[in-house]
């Protein structure tokens, strides 16, 4: 073989080897609590899906991120202020280097947001205030900065555990049509028209308002199956998992099931929730005295739940957790031990095993895989 071809074969041995590295390796963004604690903003380490380890990169400074959204071209990160500020901020992302750009701050609309959420084409984004119990939607700039003419609806209403809205999550339909609000306090999902176009009241009720869910039941956050067909709801004060039939933004119930133990009668609090990418699991986690993450099959034809296991979280307050976009491992965060906990994940059985490595970082609320450039 002549000697150019070889150096050519070799080159491309090298650069295709070099991909398969970078295919390895993910940005791992981790909001958390700053107050009070050690913490200072949102931090940013590079993931190793190779061996699940973590090495620091950069940090950006801000009060009390608990939850933060990134647009779907990894650009722009927009993060909430769940202290006194009760804010939304906006980020420029490195998809590349990790790095953390801050732009701009408005008022979330009402005290306490806990969630965010943006839509699919980086227009809008959506904060649900627990303190306040509603809903804000916030326009976004051409510079991914947040615009001031902000529309914050108020929910109303109570039921049997609380006497008012609690909103916990706003969550955006795959269409990227409607936007879905779980309210812990009134027991319903609430679900909500978007149009970016009627700025600035880009929400209006949709045909079907609201579901409602058991009495006491505390809805928190929500997760869509990769087919658009069914949306789970995990709930905070009963511990279950609710099952819907998903259709242009209409929900229809078909199942719901316990998180607990049979015969457990202490506090669960059911905390966060994902579906697989696959489709073929959903994971729930119990942040109370059980500090548990259950593992549930999903009939792919009907969307019904079936429990497998429940995994240890191997820390306490498991307030929410993530896979990797390999889908070999779990990230599980344990507020109230300052620890992140990696799982490793068999996407054949849908099982977690602990697998000892662990990140020590002062509260941490939220951990989010990002694909590097």
């Amino acid at each position: 073989m002549p000697t150019t071809k070889i150096t050519l074969l070799f080159a491309l041995v090298l650069f295709t080897s070099s991909l398969m590295a970078q295919s390895t390796k993910y940005h791992l963004l981790i909001g958390t609590y700053t107050s009070p604690g050690k913490s200072e903003g949102i931090y940013v380490y590079e993931f190793d899906s190779q061996n699940g380890s973590m090495t620091y990169k950069s940090k950006a400074l801000i009060e009390s991120p608990s939850y933060f959204a990134l647009t779907k071209d990894r650009k722009f990160v927009y993060a909430v202020t769940e202290g006194r500020g009760s804010k939304i901020s906006s980020f420029a992302f490195d998809a590349q280097t990790g790095e953390l750009k801050y732009l701009n701050s408005q008022p979330s609309g009402s005290n306490g947001p806990t969630y965010i959420s943006v839509d699919a084409k980086g227009k809008y984004v959506f904060a649900a205030n627990y303190g306040g119990g509603s809903i804000t939607a916030l326009p976004v700039e051409a510079d991914g900065t947040l615009g001031a003419d902000i529309q914050d609806i108020k929910h109303e209403g109570g039921s049997i555990a609380r006497k008012k809205p609690f909103v916990h999550s706003a969550v955006v339909s795959p269409d990227n049509k409607f936007v879905l609000t779980a309210d812990l306090g009134t027991d319903k999902i609430n679900i909500y028209r978007f149009r970016a176009k009627s700025r600035p009241a880009a929400l209006s009720e949709a045909a079907q308002p609201f579901v409602t869910l058991d009495p006491g039941a505390g809805p928190r956050h929500l997760s869509f199956h990769p087919n658009k067909k069914f949306l789970y709801s995990v709930t905070e004060i009963n511990s279950k998992v609710y099952a819907f039939q998903y259709k242009k933004g209409n929900l229809n119930q078909i199942q719901s099931v316990s998180m607990v133990p049979e015969g457990f009668t202490g506090p669960g609090h059911g905390a966060d929730i994902h579906v697989s990418a696959d489709g073929k699991f959903l994971y729930a986690s119990t942040r109370s005295t059980l500090n548990e993450i259950a593992i549930f099959s999903i009939d792919q034809k009907t969307g019904m739940l079936s429990l497998i296991d429940r995994q240890p979280s191997m820390g306490r307050s498991s307030r929410t957790f993530d896979i990797d976009p390999s889908g070999n491992w779990l990230l599980s965060t344990g507020q109230a031990s300052n620890e992140i906990i990696v799982f490793k994940r068999d996407q054949e059985t849908g099982k977690l095993s602990p697998t000892g490595e662990k990140l020590q970082i002062d509260k941490p609320s939220l951990v989010k895989f990002v694909p590097i450039d």
